[in-house]
């Protein structure tokens, strides 16, 4: 039997509705009770959602968070600045996954000094296998204090040939962002708003500019959790909301596929998007500083959101775990033996 999907658009404008009225009670819901109880003792966590089959059957605001209220979403923007790229490709913007960057740059990455550097792909960038030092950890603080964030990122020392090995850095997904500036003729926040946002139904706020006013690409966007599950949902259903196709279908297949494994978390990375086994379910997932997740679950038709504390502190590294936890033994299990 075909199960009728809602589209999200019309379901975000539902549950907006419903901010602040007693949740509906649904047999998954029930069975979700003891996830809800576990999430409500997590002191960092602010909100939970879970979706099947484009229906919210479980939504926790914690700690006086509400839904109407912004997340910094953190490197889960690394995932949506993916999903621009996709689109930017598809409308001719850009020629390819594969299209070298020096085009781009030509006053940065002028002369011999640079030629490795004008041959990173767009790909490189996206798969975090540009070879270029990482901006990220221990650097990142001297990135963001530099006077001109692209050009810190791009003139870093190239550790290895572009394209073979992963080392996570926010710096290449900042230089998407300013590559979407230039191919695009508008801003990324402008952009995302016409060919993204606007799609899924609502508006995304402004988030912070480097000095030249590219917007930060791969931190710092701010999302309520619905506007996350709307994003997620999309991917669910391979870019598509209702009858339109936002992102194509091939990108979100191709973001998808691994292409990289972290040195330092050991999971695998697609095009912005990581990817793990949670309950013996292939899952996919956005993932961003502090516990700000979108978990996609295709073969369970199942989207799981939360939001979190950004706070530093001694616990952050607990609370993850603890979030992967809620997800692989609570609300996985659900569905795979409790819920048709």
């Amino acid at each position: 039997m075909t199960r009728q999907l809602v589209p999200l658009a019309a379901l975000a404008a539902l549950t907006l509705a419903l901010a602040d009225a007693p949740e509906a009670r649904s047999p998954a819901g029930d069975l979700l009770a003891p996830a809800a109880s576990a999430a409500a003792e997590m002191p960092r966590l602010h909100s939970l959602i879970v979706s099947r089959a484009g229906e919210v059957v479980l939504e926790r605001y914690y700690r006086g968070y509400r839904a109407t209220r912004l997340a910094n979403v953190k490197s889960v923007s690394k995932s949506v600045v993916s999903a621009l790229v996709g689109i930017a490709i598809d409308r001719g913007y850009l020629s390819g996954p594969t299209q070298p960057i020096g085009e781009f740059f030509p006053a940065v990455l002028q002369g011999e000094a640079h030629r490795d550097r004008r041959a990173i792909t767009i790909e490189d960038l996206l798969t975090m296998r540009s070879g270029l030092e990482s901006t990220s950890s221990r650097n990142y603080g001297a990135w963001v204090q530099s006077p001109n964030w692209v050009r810190y990122a791009l003139t870093r020392r190239l550790l290895t040939r572009p394209g073979t090995e992963m080392e996570y850095s926010t710096g290449n997904t900042h230089v998407l962002s300013a590559i979407l500036t230039r191919a695009t003729g508008e801003s990324t926040w402008a952009f995302a708003n016409r060919v993204l946002a606007r799609p899924l139904g609502f508006t995304l706020a402004k988030w912070p500019q480097d000095p030249q006013g590219v917007y930060f690409g791969g931190n710092d966007m701010l999302l309520t959790p619905r506007q996350m599950l709307a994003f997620g949902e999309m991917y669910l259903r391979g870019g598509r909301v209702g009858a339109t196709q936002v992102v194509p279908e091939a990108w979100v297949k191709a973001s998808f596929v691994p292409r990289g494994r972290s040195g330092w978390s050991r999971r695998e990375y697609g095009y912005g998007w990581w990817m793990r086994e949670l309950g013996g379910e292939q899952t996919y997932y956005a993932w961003g500083y502090g516990g700000q997740f979108i978990f996609v679950v295709p073969s369970l038709d199942l989207v799981v959101v939360t939001t979190s504390s950004t706070s530093a502190d001694a616990e952050r590294r607990g609370h993850r775990e603890s979030i992967y936890d809620l997800v692989e033994r609570q609300i996985i299990p659900t569905f795979r033996t409790a819920v048709p």
